[in-house]
């Protein structure tokens, strides 16, 4: 489906509501997290007049696909107009060389969606665009905003009709209208609240934005003269492009034919960043300040085989996420690391499946034992994360088949008892198994010989990185902000 520079921005997203009940620690209460939240995603973009931008977001959209499988979309503009081009699927699904061929121009963005609400909607895909007199912005979000009530209201919309990207894109179009980007970026940034690193572009800017606290990622680098915005380095290698930082929390980078320039519009910059990217969602060959996701995730392995040893025979990860800590937890512990288990890569992370029909069946045909280093062993089985636990126990019950003799359950971050708000997809609190079982009670349901997770201070510590610039709201429901809309 082909948007041009004359389609109007507004396109129904996912419904929203208040969250208002607090407990008495000021976090959000139980009957909040009947709502479900939103999604975290990847953007990207691509500044560069003699370079082909299109492709070039497509290889970096590519490399971010980890981070959102239910659509695609790409952005661009050769100056006279913007182009949009989006579907339902995978990136390689939704583009062609016919398609890309026909995105023609010297700038791009383009976006990954990750989410449940909304799942399956074309209208929900990004970028979101919005028509200004004879230009377009569009714009790509990686996050969760949490004033979406507030945001609709001050722009006289309902809220049901908007997603919170789009709510962005028509704030920012209607402050842009008659002035230039910085004035009308310094205006309505900080009328945004929660998790938001975005792309954004009109017909001769690209423009990168980090909200305050830095929640979710987002990197500079440059390649064959032009200018590349991307969620994690990994996007800028495999189009060739040189790192050069990361954008800031509460940094906003513009880029055209002038150059790159940077301004400040948030007077509170306190950096927050999501502690889950370390542990799950970024991918292993990225960086992070300054630090490499797969050696965090080693060290996270090493602590929990200190913290939770078992006697056991052999080490097997839980693939992909889980083979770093595995690593790490075989080496410290001295004992045999071996892949016992075989992931099928053409089926996408049943984490981001949005029911637990789709999530169960996503077990059964995502991994499979091998059988022959399981048979007669004790095995500690590592893992990344126990969200539901459903998938969880389905995939203890398959080592056990396969013929261990016991399996020792070892998950390379705490307990997640709280629901996130600024960008993961964790469902109802009542869903979070952590929530409303104790640690042992965890390991009777999923049917373990034992079952340790790592402590909250060893994986701050296994990211080498200041630990009071994270946010942990899902592991200790100490929330950042206030916390007023969810998904």
């Amino acid at each position: 489906m082909m948007a041009t520079s004359y389609t109007p921005a507004v396109i129904g997203g996912g419904s929203m509501s208040d969250i208002n009940g607090l407990d008495h620690m000021g976090r959000p209460s139980d009957a909040v997290f009947g709502e479900e939240i939103g999604e975290s995603c990847g953007v990207f973009g691509v500044f560069g007049p003699d370079l082909d931008v299109a492709r070039l977001t497509y290889f970096g959209l590519f490399a971010l696909q980890h981070r959102g499988q239910e659509s695609a979309g790409i952005a661009v503009s050769d100056g006279a107009g913007v182009t949009v081009y989006k579907d339902l699927g995978l990136v390689a699904q939704v583009f062609d060389e016919q398609r890309l061929a026909g995105l023609d121009g010297h700038l791009a963005i383009g976006h990954n969606r990750y989410s449940t609400t909304g799942s399956g909607s074309w209208e929900n895909a990004q970028p979101s665009y919005r028509a200004i007199g004879d230009r377009t912005i569009a714009l790509s979000h990686n996050g969760n905003l949490s004033n979406t009530s507030a945001l609709a209201e001050q722009l006289g919309v309902l809220q049901e009709t908007l997603s919170d990207s789009e709510l962005m894109t028509e704030a920012i179009g209607r402050e842009l209208d008659g002035t230039d980007w910085e004035r009308a970026l310094a205006r309505v940034l900080p009328t945004f609240e929660g998790a938001f690193s975005l792309t954004i572009m009109d017909n001769d800017h690209l423009i990168g934005v980090r909200d305050p606290l830095g929640f979710r990622p987002l990197v500079l680098g440059r390649v064959d003269g032009g200018m590349v915005l991307s969620s994690e380095t990994c996007g800028l290698d495999i189009i060739g492009a040189d790192f050069i930082r990361e954008i800031a929390p509460g940094e906003v980078i513009i880029i055209d034919e002038d150059g790159v320039r940077s301004i400040h519009p948030f007077t509170n910059v306190k950096q927050r960043t999501c502690v889950f990217e370390f542990v799950y969602f970024s991918r292993p060959d990225s960086t992070m300040s300054g630090q490499s996701i797969h050696a965090a995730r080693r060290r996270m392995g090493e602590r929990l085989a200190v913290e939770h040893p078992a006697d056991v025979d052999v080490v097997v990860p839980v693939p992909e996420s889980g083979i770093p800590a595995a690593q790490g937890f075989a080496a410290a512990a001295r004992v045999p690391y071996v892949d016992g288990l075989v992931k099928n890569r053409y089926i996408g992370r049943t984490f981001i499946s949005p029911t637990q029909q789709m999530r169960d069946q996503g077990v059964r045909m995502k991994l499979n034992p091998i059988t022959q280093e399981l048979e007669g062993k004790r095995v500690v089985l590592v893992d990344d994360s126990i969200v539901r636990g459903s998938t969880t126990r389905q995939l203890i019950s398959m080592v056990k088949k396969a013929g261990a003799n016991e399996v020792h359950l070892r998950i390379s971050s705490p307990p997640y008892q709280w629901p996130c708000f600024y960008g993961m997809d964790t469902g109802r609190r009542e869903e979070l198994i952590a929530s409303r079982m104790t640690v042992d009670e965890i390991a009777d349901f999923l049917e373990v010989d034992s079952l340790g997770y790592l402590s909250l201070d060893g994986l701050l510590a296994a990211t080498a990185i200041d630990p009071n610039r994270f946010c942990t709201a899902c592991l200790s429901g100490d929330y950042p902000t206030a916390i007023s809309v969810s998904r």
